[in-house]
C-alpha cells in the first residue's frame, strides 16, 4: 500500500489532540470549514467557518470517526444534530491555551468564496493559518516534518493596555457581596 492509498491520518490526529485537550483539562475546539456536507446551526456560520466546543460537557453523543464527527448539542438552548465530515475539519486547538493543529483547508474552500452572511456568537478567535504542504513536499524540501505543526494563538487586542478600574462599592469604599436566591 502506497502514501495514494492509505488512509488519512487527520481523524486520528483529531482524535490524538482531542484527547490530549481533555487528559490536560482543557476544552477542545474544532474550527470547520462549511459547506453543504456539513450539518451545523447555519446562523453561527460566519466567512463560511465555524468553530464548534466538543467538549463532553457541551455535547452528547459524541462520535470521532475515520469519515465524520458526529454529536448533539445545543445552540441557543434548541438541540440539535450535529455533523461534521473529517475533512472540513481546518484546525483542533485548546480554548484555554490555543495549543492544538491546524489542518489544509479542503481543496473546494481555496476557490470558492464564502456564501454566509450570518454572525457567530462569540468563541475563542482562530488566527488565519497558512496551508501545510504534504509531508512529502516538506521532506523532498529538507524541512523536518515538525515544521509544519502550527500553533494556534488567540489575537491580542492591541487598543487597551490598561485593565478596566473597578468601580467603587457602597459608601464607605469596602467591597460588598450581593446575596441572590
Amino acid at each position: 500500500m502506497n502514501a495514494q492509498e492509505s488512509t488519512s491520518t487527520r481523524p486520528y490526529l483529531i482524535r490524538a489532540l482531542y484527547e490530549w485537550c481533555t487528559d490536560n483539562g482543557f476544552t477542545p475546539y474544532v474550527a470547520v470549514r462549511v459547506d453543504d456536507s456539513v450539518q451545523v446551526p447555519r446562523e453561527f456560520v460566519h466567512d463560511g467557518e465555524i468553530v464548534l466546543n466538543i467538549s463532553f460537557d457541551a455535547t452528547s453523543s459524541l462520535q470521532l470517526g475515520n469519515d465524520f464527527i458526529e454529536f448533539k448539542a445545543r445552540f441557543g438552548g434548541k438541540p440539535r444534530d450535529i455533523l461534521v465530515p473529517v475533512g472540513r475539519v481546518i484546525a483542533i486547538y485548546a480554548r484555554e491555551n490555543g495549543q492544538g493543529m491546524a489542518f489544509p483547508p479542503p481543496v473546494d474552500s481555496l476557490v470558492a468564496a464564502p456564501s454566509s452572511s450570518a454572525v457567530l456568537a462569540p468563541v475563542a478567535p482562530v488566527a488565519p493559518v497558512a496551508p501545510v504542504a504534504p509531508v512529502a513536499d516538506v521532506v523532498e524540501s529538507g524541512a523536518s516534518v515538525d515544521d509544519r505543526v502550527v500553533q494556534l494563538v488567540p489575537a491580542v487586542d492591541v487598543g487597551d493596555d490598561e485593565p478596566p478600574k473597578p468601580t467603587p462599592g457602597p459608601a464607605g469604599g469596602r467591597p460588598s457581596l450581593k446575596r441572590v436566591k
